[in-house]
């Protein structure tokens, strides 16, 4: 049973969903699964940014690979998924964003 619903901003997303191999993107739909519907998400799947109002990442680790997605909460019950990006490291570098 959904929880919340998660939709995607524009096609930022969805043009870097199509860009990953099927088991990445396997991996992604499991992690948009557990946002739509487990109470409490892990925080190895979504985690808040530290410095941000509200923007998030869900984060997606296949082997040694690992991916982010950054998304935000409308109203709690709606989670907005804006782009992903592959990460070089565990820790994403500081970045600041005006307005989130």
């Amino acid at each position: 049973m959904k929880i919340r619903e998660v939709v995607a901003y524009e096609d930022h997303f969805i043009n870097f969903l199509k860009d990953q191999d099927r088991k990445v993107q396997d991996k992604i739909f499991k992690i948009i699964d557990a946002i739509e519907t487990l109470e409490r998400i892990p925080s190895n799947y979504l985690k808040h940014l530290e410095g941000t109002n509200g923007l998030y990442e869900a984060r997606i680790k296949l082997a040694s690979n690992i991916w982010g997605v950054f998304c935000f909460f409308d109203k709690g019950k709606l989670v907005i998924l804006l782009n992903g990006f592959t990460k070089k490291t565990e820790k994403l570098l500081t970045v600041k964003f005006r307005g989130l």
